[in-house]
């Protein structure tokens, strides 16, 4: 799956190649210290907000908890 901007996709990639080797070779064998993808993960999370920037997404938006709420089934609001 390709990052929300372009110019991240290989960022995430890289990221995410990371992530399964440190899963697979780190955590399924005990050892939880995550650390060995962080900073790959900042340099990607940065790119991404950028892009969010970019497409004027607005994040507070995606961090309303609508569930269960009356408003889960209205649409969203379009400016």
């Amino acid at each position: 799956m390709n990052s929300i901007g372009e110019a991240c996709t290989d960022l995430k990639k890289q990221y995410d190649d990371c992530f399964n080797s440190w899963f697979s070779d780190h955590f399924l064998k005990g050892r939880t210290n995550d650390s060995m993808c962080a900073p790959m993960f900042k340099v990607y999370q940065d790119c991404v907000k950028k892009a969010i920037k970019a497409h004027n997404l607005d994040l507070d938006d995606v961090r309303k908890d609508l569930l269960g709420t009356p408003q889960e089934k209205k649409p969203p609001h379009k400016p």
